[in-house]
């Protein structure tokens, strides 16, 4: 094999083991994706429900002394 040849399999086995790596990580940040997206869908629900629960205790009546103390 020619020096030239040998110089163009080296550059398509990297060029090969660039690809393979750029799809690993392209799908590792589509995973990733997916897990911040449910975090914040859920951040959003567990916000909504804080704030219903901080409305109902605005609500509450005063805390008083019973009658007999």
């Amino acid at each position: 094999m020619s020096d030239e040849q040998s110089r163009i399999t080296t550059l398509e086995e990297l060029v090969a083991y660039q690809a393979k790596t750029i799809e690993e990580l392209s799908d590792q940040v589509a995973e990733q994706w997916k897990v911040v997206e449910q975090t914040r869908l859920k951040l959003d629900r567990l916000a909504e429900r804080f704030l219903t629960l901080e409305e109902q205790t605005l609500d509450a009546p005063a805390i008083t002394k019973p009658p007999h103390y």
